[in-house]
């Protein structure tokens, strides 16, 4: 009877088969009421809903990630097929941010070619472009440096080197926050506004949904230097961390593609 019950309870497959969670239901609502608000304020409304839904959608995602790093830290369940699917979830969600951006590009060259019948000059006569050799140049080295040393602190992790995995996330989180306020400093120094025509509003989109893909990659980096402290991360296992890193260097791609495209090429009529 007692190898019948164990044999019973033991699983049949290498999945995880998850509790019932709120989460995603209470997640669908926080991301509605983020719209709602967004669309409100643009509208001429206050911002308070569009803040309310943000706060909803930060603190679900703090509870959901936390339920999954207990599953694997503490329930033991993330088995190497599980690991596999955090994977390929992540790939996806890369894949998916890729097409964001696609958009915004799509946006720039198809009036920077000149199919749009309003464009016939590019950038407009009435438009200061930025110094592709000043700033952006700047960051481009910063971005493409903070990725050599999120490499670095991935090697010392699969090596079990754990100052050096601490020390090398620091230094990338550094990085990437000068990165932001470098951005910041440009957007102040800028001669044009968002509303002055289609180059203002394609290249703040770009720009700045980049920027905030940079403060989102530092957060999640960040969140990976407390868990690196805490020792969450093994050799063998590290799927957090390999998804910040991923998440960082796709965003270093999409800048090497904004500083290209849109401040050298999009600056030379």
């Amino acid at each position: 009877m007692t190898d019948g019950k164990a044999h019973h309870s033991a699983p049949s497959h290498p999945f995880h088969l998850v509790h019932p969670s709120p989460w995603p239901l209470l997640g669908a609502g926080a991301a509605f009421v983020t719209t709602f608000g967004a669309v409100h304020w643009w509208q001429g409304g206050g911002k308070e809903i569009l803040y309310a839904g943000f706060a909803a959608v930060l603190l679900v995602a703090f509870m959901w990630w936390r339920d999954i790093i207990n599953e694997a830290q503490r329930e033991k369940v993330h088995s190497p097929s599980v690991r596999n699917g955090l994977r390929m979830g992540m790939g996806l969600f890369i894949s998916s941010e890729v097409m964001f951006f696609v958009a915004f590009f799509w946006a720039y060259f198809h009036n920077r070619l000149m199919f749009s019948p309003d464009v016939t000059v590019w950038p407009p006569a009435n438009i200061k472009t930025m110094d592709a050799w000043g700033i952006p140049f700047l960051n481009t080295c910063i971005l493409l440096s903070s990725g050599g040393t999120l490499t670095w602190a991935h090697h010392a992790l699969k090596h079990g080197k754990r100052t050096q995995l601490v020390l090398g996330l620091l230094v990338t989180i550094l990085l990437g926050v000068a990165f932001l306020f470098l951005q910041a400093h440009e957007y102040g120094e800028a001669t044009f506004g968002f509303k002055d025509g289609i180059y203002p509003s394609v290249f703040y989109m770009a720009t700045g949904f980049h920027g905030f893909h940079v403060m989102c990659g530092a957060i999640f980096l960040t969140v990976c230097l407390f868990r690196s402290l805490r020792g969450d991360f093994t050799p063998e296992q590290h799927v957090g961390f390999e998804a910040a890193t991923w998440y960082w260097h796709f965003v270093d791609v999409v800048w090497i593609f904004l500083f290209v495209c849109v401040y050298w090429y999009g600056s030379s009529s």
